[in-house]
């Protein structure tokens, strides 16, 4: 078997194991094969990449192909052991930037290497330099809108800049425009490229994915990340077949079709149009004053919420972004294992988009040994809230908010929530009285069996524990 052959077998059975590590990611229990078939397709794609590479390349070349992996997989090491949990959808929106930078500069380096130096020299027969040409430019396209999307997701993630969507005048006309002007330079480049062209579809593509995402409103990022995820596979696709790498097209396949339908899964739970989403018309802007109060709140101390629950029969607890800030995931952990050994009923209702990042909840709880069989999707519990004691909120806001159901003028009317308000009482976990990441007050505070318990959630919930145990010292012991 020669080594083209070799390499070949290979990027069969690394495309292979991107499809198991899919397949392992999709439950629970199987996450962690999931990760492991992942790392090792990923290493065996390399492989077989640098072999083939290294029968046309120099002996200098291969070495510094393998000083950059190595370099970027000592980088990446050292990333992955320092990011926090709750710094994930940055990080996953940064790692979207680089895959779509990749593809514009394969895109350009294809031009310059193929097309520049005329016909002669050309490694693209004549007849198919015009599909070429269009396969540069939609690679370049699609790469370069990932891009700065990608940015100015990662900038609104950090709360590097404001949350608020951005309306400009004529938004849709502005998108609709781009893609006009994209297809027609797409059939100006085909029939007569130029170095011009190419300026001018990069700097409409920057503009376009800027644009696209600084118009979607922080409450939707999870969905953006999805979407720049999709947006990140189909620009590896077409960065394969301008590389004639057919395992790059099978991952970016992959990526961008998977990516694509939990894209369209969030929009079902948030009811929002998927094409809206693609079109960047996903963000409405929050009314101005979305902090101001719109009653009397209840505020209610660690001792007292103890209480509550040492004599609640069933408790629901619905956590959000502020349980990953705080890190409050193992407290928590602990305390739906003390209240259970008291015969209190607990479960956990997870949003589909509570967090910053498609799982996030359900990866903090499963970090944290929550049994997986008490997790349920809001699908599955929120017809339970109504013969439920207590609802625990700890760091939700957005995703328990009834004005999505109740104010139809609201930016986020039409989202499903969870009903946590039809629960006998709740006790909501939070620094203050501030809105959530979309810049809507929620009127749940102010709902007469809701009670505030302020502070640091972490905090908060170990004054819970310390309470219980001080209640009942029989069942103070911690495995």
């Amino acid at each position: 078997m020669t080594s083209l052959t070799a390499a070949h077998a290979a990027d069969l059975v690394a495309a292979l194991l991107f499809v198991l590590s899919l397949a392992g990611l999709s439950q629970h229990r199987t996450s962690r094969a999931g990760v492991a078939y992942g790392i090792a397709g990923m290493a065996l794609a390399l492989t077989a990449t640098v072999v083939v590479a290294s029968r046309s390349i120099s002996a200098g070349a291969v070495a510094l192909i393998l000083l950059a992996t190595a370099i970027g997989a000592a980088l990446g090491l050292w990333r992955a052991r320092r990011v926090e949990m709750t710094e994930m959808p940055e990080l996953i929106a940064v790692l979207h930037s680089f895959v779509g930078l990749a593809a514009v500069l394969v895109g350009w380096n294809s031009y310059l290497e193929v097309e520049r130096h005329g016909d002669a020299q050309s490694a693209v027969a004549a007849d198919l330099l015009s599909i070429h040409h269009a396969e540069v430019f939609i690679g370049i396209f699609i790469g370069a809108v990932t891009f700065t999307g990608s940015v100015v997701a990662y900038l609104k993630l950090s709360a590097k800049i404001a949350s608020r969507p951005l309306v400009l005048p004529g938004k849709n006309a502005l998108n609709l425009g781009a893609l006009g002007a994209f297809v027609a330079l797409t059939a100006w480049f085909t029939a007569s490229p130029g170095l011009g062209l190419m300026v001018a579809v990069t700097v409409l593509a920057l503009l376009l994915g800027w644009h696209l995402v600084a118009s979607i409103g922080g409450g939707d990022m999870p969905v953006v990340v999805s979407m720049l995820n999709s947006y990140s596979g189909w620009a590896a696709a077409a960065a394969g077949f301008l590389l004639d790498n057919d395992l790059l097209i099978v991952t970016g396949a992959l990526v961008g079709s998977s990516g694509a339908y939990l894209s369209y899964i969030m929009c079902r739970a948030m009811n929002r149009s998927f094409l809206s989403v693609i079109a960047g018309g996903f963000g409405i802007e929050a009314p101005a004053g979305g902090d101001a109060e719109q009653g009397e709140h209840h505020e209610i101390a660690a001792r007292e919420a103890a209480e509550l629950l040492a004599a609640a029969r069933s408790v629901i607890i619905t956590p959000g972004y502020g349980m990953a800030v705080a890190q409050a995931q193992h407290p928590v952990a602990d305390l739906t294992r003390r209240l259970r050994e008291r015969g209190v009923e607990v479960r956990f209702g997870v949003h589909p988009v509570a967090g910053r990042l498609p799982g996030h909840m359900n990866v903090l709880l499963a970090e944290a040994k929550v049994p997986y069989d008490v997790v349920l999707e809001m699908d599955e519990i929120n017809e339970d809230f109504a013969d439920t004691s207590v609802v625990l909120v700890i760091g939700a806001n957005d995703t328990v908010n009834p004005a999505a159901l109740d104010d139809p003028a609201s930016p986020i009317a039409g989202m499903p929530v969870l009903k946590v308000w039809e629960a006998e009482r709740v006790v909501v976990f939070k620094r203050s009285m501030a809105s959530g990441y979309a810049g809507v007050q929620n009127p749940l505070f102010f709902r007469e069996n809701t009670s505030m318990l302020f502070g640091d959630a972490r905090q908060s919930v170990d004054q819970i524990l310390q309470s219980l145990d001080a209640a009942d010292p029989a069942l103070s012991a911690r495995p």
